[in-house]
Parts: structure tokens; sequence; C-alpha cells
């Protein structure tokens, strides 16, 4: 990867004309570490543009019933964090999609952050998002970053101030994900209208791309959050569907949400 390009900005732009990006999130190692790699190729081959795997951690804040049980179950079944690398590679492989790694902070403070990168790097991982971690506590990570050209992806939301929003803006790269509601994650009927708000501050802070998650579970609803926003993350929608119905359900829903990317 060359410092100061993004794969997975190319990835997002690439579907600007024909509709928009979907993202899709599963956790690695659920229901065990094999079949999480086949689930993320099956999301890839059925109109997932990028992928987020996410980390599976012991205090799981931000994330919804849905995503913490799945998570358990992967540390229950021994998930360690080497595995998200071998996962990144085997995924990476197989598929031309840009994988990024979804990870709370404390987990690459004890692996070292300039070993997490360049062991990223080395599985063809794109980047990561951090969803508690602020640009104001993240000078190990820009330079990390910026020395193996990773992309950063960092959180806003409906709360954060405008200074707030334009440091965002300027400290991620890739894209920034807008948090359409306050609160945990998790598939909701009706996705909030404060994300449409939300992604138009983040034009006005000079946010190339924005892309929107929390909550969206149809493919409507992928459908309306790109009439404004650059993607539409889905993780929870996913989740569910992998553990009602193995990779066969889950590449099922991945298809029916992806109508939701193409222009009528």
């Amino acid at each position: 990867m060359t410092p100061g390009t993004s794969t997975v900005g190319a990835a997002i732009d690439a579907k600007k004309a024909t509709g928009g990006c979907l993202i899709g999130y599963l956790p690695v190692g659920f229901p065990d570490l094999a079949t999480s790699i086949e689930a993320a190729v099956a999301i890839a081959e059925n109109g997932v543009d990028v992928i987020e795997l996410g980390l599976p951690y012991s205090d799981p804040v931000m994330d919804g019933p849905v995503i913490q049980k799945a998570t358990q179950a992967a540390l229950a079944g021994g998930f360690r964090l080497a595995h998200a690398f071998e996962a990144v590679h085997a995924i990476t492989e197989r598929v031309p999609v840009p994988v990024v790694l979804m990870t709370y902070w404390n987990p690459v403070i004890q692996y070292g952050v300039d070993r997490f990168a360049d062991d990223l790097v080395a599985a063809g991982g794109s980047g990561i998002i951090t969803p508690d971690l602020i640009p104001d506590d993240a000078a190990d990570w820009f330079a990390a970053s910026d020395r193996t050209g990773l992309d950063r992806i960092f959180l806003a939301a409906p709360s954060s101030t405008d200074h707030r929003l334009r440091m965002i803006t300027e400290s991620s790269r890739g894209f920034v994900y807008a948090v359409s509601t306050m609160g945990i994650t998790g598939a909701r009927s009706e996705v909030d209208s404060a994300a449409r708000a939300l992604v138009g501050r983040l034009r006005d802070a000079g946010a190339e791309r924005a892309c929107v998650g929390l909550g969206i579970s149809s493919a409507q609803q992928v459908r309306e959050i790109l009439d404004y926003a650059d993607g539409a993350i889905v993780g929870s929608a996913l989740v569910s569907a992998l553990d009602a119905g193995g990779v066969a359900e889950l590449a099922r829903t991945a298809s029916a949400l992806s109508v939701g990317t193409r222009l009528i």
C-alpha cells in the first residue's frame, strides 16, 4: 500500500456513479474462524463493496445485543487477535474488496500500534475504524497510519460540535463514519432523520466521503441513505442472518440489501 492513497476511498468513489457503496460488518470468529472467513467472502460476492470486520472485545460498550452476542461467542470459542490478521489475509486473497477492521483501541495498544499496523498491511488490510478513539488521543495512530498508508476512520455523532466535526474530517482517511442515532448499534425499523443532518454538517466541515451506520436493515433504508451519503453500513442485519441461517442466508440477505445501492 502506498502512503497517501485510500483503497477504501477508491472503492466508495467507484460506486458513486451507479448509486452508492454498501459496507458490511461481520465479527471475526463468529460462529467460528473458518465460517467467519466464508461469511465475509460471501457478502463480497453478493454486493458488499467494503468489508468491515469487527474484533471481538470483552467490553463492547457501543455494540447492540445482536453483535454483542456474536462477539462474546467468538471470544468463548477462543478468538485471539492474531486470528483477525489471518482472516483478513484469507479474505483478501479470494475477493478484491477492501477490508477494514473495526476495533476498540485498547487491543491495539496492547498489541502495539506499529506492530498492529504492520501486520494489518502484511495481511492485505486497508485500515481500521476506531469507535472509542478520538483524534485528540490518536498521535501514535496518525504516525503509524501515515507511515503505512492505512485508512483511519473516525466516528461522528449528531451531538458532535462543528469544531469536533472539522477535526474528525481532517483526521479521517477513507471516509467519516456517521452514526445515525445516539446510543448502541442495532437494526431499527426507521433510520433516524438525524443522519441526513449530520452528513450535511460533515459536508460543510469538508468531508469528502461520509457513510452512515447504525440501524440499517432493508434495501429501502440503504437507498434512502444513499440519497445523501456515500455509503450505507449494515451490521446487525447481516449478523442476524448468519446466526439464523448460516452463510447461505447471509448471502441472500447481502444480495437483497445491495439492491438499494442501484440507481432506479
